[in-house]
Protein backbone atom coordinates (compact mmCIF):
# COMPACT_ATOMS: atom_id res chain seq x y z
CA UNK A 1 0.00 0.00 0.00
CA UNK A 2 1.44 3.36 -1.00
CA UNK A 3 1.63 6.37 1.28
CA UNK A 4 -0.76 8.16 -1.06
CA UNK A 5 -3.29 5.38 -0.52
CA UNK A 6 -2.81 5.52 3.24
CA UNK A 7 -3.33 9.24 3.61
CA UNK A 8 -5.65 10.33 0.81
CA UNK A 9 -8.71 11.86 2.43
CA UNK A 10 -12.11 10.79 1.18
CA UNK A 11 -14.99 13.22 1.40
CA UNK A 12 -16.75 11.25 4.14
CA UNK A 13 -13.55 11.16 6.23
CA UNK A 14 -13.32 14.93 6.69
CA UNK A 15 -14.06 15.47 10.37
CA UNK A 16 -13.35 18.04 13.03
CA UNK A 17 -10.81 15.72 14.66
CA UNK A 18 -8.31 15.88 11.82
CA UNK A 19 -4.76 16.66 13.01
CA UNK A 20 -4.32 20.23 14.17
CA UNK A 21 -1.22 20.93 12.12
CA UNK A 22 -0.97 24.62 13.03
CA UNK A 23 -0.93 23.87 16.76
CA UNK A 24 1.71 21.16 16.32
CA UNK A 25 3.89 23.49 14.26
CA UNK A 26 3.53 26.37 16.71
CA UNK A 27 4.46 24.08 19.58
CA UNK A 28 7.68 22.74 18.08
CA UNK A 29 8.79 26.17 16.86
CA UNK A 30 8.35 27.53 20.38
CA UNK A 31 10.35 24.59 21.76
CA UNK A 32 13.18 25.24 19.30
CA UNK A 33 13.19 28.93 20.17
CA UNK A 34 13.21 28.36 23.92
CA UNK A 35 15.28 25.22 24.43
CA UNK A 36 17.92 24.74 21.73
CA UNK A 37 21.42 25.30 23.05
CA UNK A 38 23.17 28.52 22.04
CA UNK A 39 26.16 26.37 21.13
CA UNK A 40 24.25 24.85 18.22
CA UNK A 41 25.60 27.20 15.59
CA UNK A 42 24.60 24.90 12.74
CA UNK A 43 21.75 22.72 14.04
CA UNK A 44 19.66 25.71 14.99
CA UNK A 45 16.31 27.28 14.15
CA UNK A 46 17.70 28.74 10.92
CA UNK A 47 18.75 25.30 9.71
CA UNK A 48 15.36 23.81 10.60
CA UNK A 49 13.52 26.42 8.56
CA UNK A 50 15.97 26.01 5.70
CA UNK A 51 15.15 22.28 5.62
CA UNK A 52 11.44 23.10 5.81
CA UNK A 53 11.60 25.55 2.90
CA UNK A 54 13.68 23.25 0.70
CA UNK A 55 11.43 20.29 1.52
CA UNK A 56 8.37 22.24 0.43
CA UNK A 57 10.07 23.36 -2.78
CA UNK A 58 11.05 19.84 -3.77
CA UNK A 59 7.68 18.43 -2.73
CA UNK A 60 5.85 20.91 -4.96
CA UNK A 61 8.05 19.95 -7.92
CA UNK A 62 7.40 16.28 -7.17
CA UNK A 63 3.65 17.00 -7.02
CA UNK A 64 3.31 15.51 -3.56
CA UNK A 65 -0.35 15.51 -2.37
CA UNK A 66 -1.30 18.22 0.10
CA UNK A 67 -2.00 15.81 2.97
CA UNK A 68 1.47 14.28 2.62
CA UNK A 69 3.07 17.72 2.35
CA UNK A 70 1.54 18.57 5.73
CA UNK A 71 3.20 15.52 7.25
CA UNK A 72 6.46 16.53 5.57
CA UNK A 73 6.21 20.00 7.17
CA UNK A 74 5.86 18.44 10.60
CA UNK A 75 8.79 16.09 9.98
CA UNK A 76 11.00 18.97 8.83
CA UNK A 77 10.19 21.01 11.92
CA UNK A 78 10.83 18.04 14.23
CA UNK A 79 13.80 16.52 12.40
CA UNK A 80 16.42 18.15 14.67
CA UNK A 81 14.21 18.68 17.72
CA UNK A 82 16.09 15.91 19.49
CA UNK A 83 19.01 18.32 19.87
CA UNK A 84 16.98 19.94 22.64
CA UNK A 85 17.93 16.93 24.76
CA UNK A 86 21.45 16.34 23.44
CA UNK A 87 23.61 15.50 20.45
CA UNK A 88 23.57 11.70 20.66
CA UNK A 89 20.88 9.84 18.68
CA UNK A 90 18.99 13.08 18.16
CA UNK A 91 16.88 11.57 15.36
CA UNK A 92 15.61 8.81 17.65
CA UNK A 93 14.96 11.36 20.40
CA UNK A 94 13.07 13.52 17.91
CA UNK A 95 10.87 10.53 17.06
CA UNK A 96 10.22 10.00 20.77
CA UNK A 97 9.05 13.61 20.95
CA UNK A 98 6.78 13.10 17.96
CA UNK A 99 5.21 10.04 19.59
CA UNK A 100 4.78 11.93 22.86
CA UNK A 101 3.29 15.17 21.59
CA UNK A 102 1.50 14.64 18.29
CA UNK A 103 -1.35 12.40 19.52
CA UNK A 104 -2.78 15.31 21.50
CA UNK A 105 -3.39 17.15 18.22
CA UNK A 106 -5.16 14.26 16.53
CA UNK A 107 -2.33 12.60 14.60
CA UNK A 108 -2.91 8.92 13.95
CA UNK A 109 -0.42 6.12 14.59
CA UNK A 110 0.05 5.74 10.83
CA UNK A 111 0.80 9.43 10.36
CA UNK A 112 3.24 9.42 13.27
CA UNK A 113 5.02 6.42 11.75
CA UNK A 114 5.42 8.22 8.43
CA UNK A 115 6.76 11.33 10.21
CA UNK A 116 9.22 9.28 12.25
CA UNK A 117 10.42 7.45 9.15
CA UNK A 118 11.13 10.82 7.54
CA UNK A 119 13.07 12.00 10.58
CA UNK A 120 15.13 8.81 10.62
CA UNK A 121 15.82 9.26 6.88
CA UNK A 122 17.99 12.26 7.80
CA UNK A 123 20.29 10.09 9.95
CA UNK A 124 23.80 9.70 8.53
CA UNK A 125 24.38 7.61 6.50
CA UNK A 126 21.09 8.45 4.84
CA UNK A 127 18.95 5.51 3.76
CA UNK A 128 15.61 6.97 2.65
CA UNK A 129 12.96 4.57 1.40
CA UNK A 130 9.88 6.52 0.33
CA UNK A 131 9.68 9.64 -1.81
CA UNK A 132 8.95 11.69 1.31
CA UNK A 133 12.04 10.23 2.97
CA UNK A 134 14.13 11.16 -0.05
CA UNK A 135 12.83 14.72 -0.09
CA UNK A 136 13.67 15.47 3.54
CA UNK A 137 17.03 13.70 3.27
CA UNK A 138 18.01 15.90 0.34
CA UNK A 139 16.65 19.04 2.00
CA UNK A 140 18.68 18.36 5.13
CA UNK A 141 21.93 18.42 3.14
CA UNK A 142 20.84 20.84 0.43
CA UNK A 143 23.51 23.34 1.49
CA UNK A 144 26.28 21.00 0.30
CA UNK A 145 25.45 21.96 -3.28
CA UNK A 146 24.83 25.66 -2.74
CA UNK A 147 27.01 28.75 -2.82
CA UNK A 148 26.71 29.11 0.96
CA UNK A 149 28.29 25.71 1.61
CA UNK A 150 31.39 27.31 3.13
CA UNK A 151 29.25 29.24 5.61
CA UNK A 152 27.36 26.10 6.60
CA UNK A 153 30.55 24.08 6.89
CA UNK A 154 32.17 26.72 9.09
CA UNK A 155 29.14 26.80 11.38
CA UNK A 156 29.21 23.01 11.71
CA UNK A 157 32.95 23.13 12.40
CA UNK A 158 32.52 25.78 15.09
CA UNK A 159 29.61 23.90 16.65
CA UNK A 160 31.63 20.70 16.89
CA UNK A 161 34.56 22.58 18.43
CA UNK A 162 32.33 24.25 21.04
CA UNK A 163 30.83 20.89 21.99
CA UNK A 164 34.25 19.17 22.04
CA UNK A 165 33.25 16.86 19.18
CA UNK A 166 36.26 17.84 17.07
CA UNK A 167 39.38 17.07 19.05
CA UNK A 168 41.91 17.29 16.23
CA UNK A 169 41.68 20.28 13.89
CA UNK A 170 43.73 18.41 11.28
CA UNK A 171 40.94 15.86 10.90
CA UNK A 172 38.29 18.38 9.84
CA UNK A 173 38.99 18.50 6.10
CA UNK A 174 39.54 14.71 5.80
CA UNK A 175 36.25 14.16 7.62
CA UNK A 176 34.43 16.44 5.19
CA UNK A 177 36.03 14.78 2.18
CA UNK A 178 35.10 11.29 3.35
CA UNK A 179 31.54 12.40 4.06
CA UNK A 180 31.13 14.06 0.65
CA UNK A 181 32.52 11.01 -1.15
CA UNK A 182 29.92 8.80 0.54
CA UNK A 183 26.99 11.17 0.07
CA UNK A 184 24.62 11.34 -2.88
CA UNK A 185 21.30 13.03 -3.56
CA UNK A 186 18.09 11.13 -4.23
CA UNK A 187 15.53 13.46 -5.82
CA UNK A 188 15.65 14.63 -9.42
CA UNK A 189 15.73 18.25 -8.27
CA UNK A 190 18.77 17.79 -6.04
CA UNK A 191 20.63 15.66 -8.56
CA UNK A 192 20.12 18.33 -11.21
CA UNK A 193 20.65 21.44 -9.09
CA UNK A 194 23.00 20.42 -6.27
CA UNK A 195 25.19 17.46 -7.27
CA UNK A 196 27.58 19.37 -9.55
CA UNK A 197 28.23 22.15 -7.04
CA UNK A 198 28.71 19.60 -4.27
CA UNK A 199 31.34 17.84 -6.37
CA UNK A 200 33.10 21.15 -6.96
CA UNK A 201 33.21 21.72 -3.22
CA UNK A 202 34.69 18.23 -2.78
CA UNK A 203 37.39 18.98 -5.34
CA UNK A 204 38.23 22.24 -3.60
CA UNK A 205 38.65 20.45 -0.28
CA UNK A 206 40.82 17.78 -1.86
CA UNK A 207 43.03 20.45 -3.40
CA UNK A 208 43.26 22.25 -0.07
CA UNK A 209 44.30 19.03 1.66
CA UNK A 210 47.00 18.30 -0.91
CA UNK A 211 48.77 21.62 -0.45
Amino acid sequence: MTSATLFSLKANEVKNDLPEFAKAEAFIVSQLDEKLSKYLLYHNREHTFDVLNVSMKIAELERIPEDEMRLLRIAALFHDAGFIHGYKDHERVGCDMVREYLPQWGFTDEQILVICNMIMATKIPQRPITKLDQIIADADLDYLGRDDVYIGAQRLHDEMRLLSLLQDENKWIPLQIEFLKQHHYFTDYSKKNREANKNQYLLALQEQLSR
